[in-house]
């Protein structure tokens, strides 16, 4: 995260965020842990925003940068996110864990949220290991959890572009043992609303019950 994000937090949200570079291997409760000063809020009551998750007292504007989606197609993030609500996931399909945990909770809350929100939802998976993750990989990887989900790549410098503005550290890749590598990214999911804005992110582990409650609160503030 650079100084000019680090800026416009404060407090809680900003303990939270320092901590979400865990990576697919990493354990973000023993990061909270060498942070006593701040808890990750993983759900509970609501703070004084009404959000379970993050309310970002500056929310976020998002990029107008160009990836590609499953089908091969350009997807513009501020053109294309037609929904008056965006879900958006940095990861990727090899993930030894978080991802996977994090996609299956938001494909339940997705099941469990009112037939009427979930019709002004879109959520996008965002990768972050773009040599491995072709657009054929993406679709096969999201359709174990949502056929509705997009997955999106593009050349790793514009995911990066993409990213930064978001508040979501990308890392680079880390050779594993036994072969391979990991990739660590920041694993919050930004909620952002109509106005390509992310006005609440939660952290990994927040329960469905609460993103369900906080997706429909911010489904029921647009338009």
């Amino acid at each position: 995260m650079t100084v000019s994000h680090l800026r416009l937090l404060s407090g809680p949200v900003l303990a939270v965020l320092l901590v979400l570079v865990a990576g697919c291997s990493g354990d973000v409760d023993e990061a909270a842990s060498d942070n006593p000063g701040g808890a990750v809020h993983q759900g509970g009551d609501a703070d004084d925003d009404g959000y379970k998750g993050v309310g970002l007292p500056e929310p976020y504007d998002v990029p107008s940068i160009q990836l590609t989606d499953t089908d091969g197609a350009a997807f513009d993030l501020v053109a294309d996110t037609t929904k008056p609500v965006t879900l958006v996931f940095f990861g990727y399909t090899n993930c030894p864990d978080i991802c996977s945990l994090v996609m299956a909770d938001l494909a339940s809350a997705m099941t469990r949220l009112d037939g009427e929100v979930r019709d002004q939802v879109q959520m996008l998976f965002v990768t972050s290991d773009p040599a491995r993750d072709t657009g054929p990989v993406l679709r096969k990887f999201l359709d174990r959890f949502d056929p509705s989900f997009e997955g999106l790549t593009g050349p790793l410098p514009r995911i990066e572009q993409a990213a930064k503005p978001l508040g979501v550290l990308l890392e680079g890749t880390k050779k594993l043992p036994g072969g391979g590598y990991e990739v660590s990214h920041g694993s919050q999911v930004l909620g952002i609303g109509a106005d390509d804005t992310a006005q609440v992110v939660w952290t990994e582990g927040t329960p469905v019950g609460d993103l369900v409650t906080d997706i429909t609160r911010l489904a029921e503030q647009q338009g």
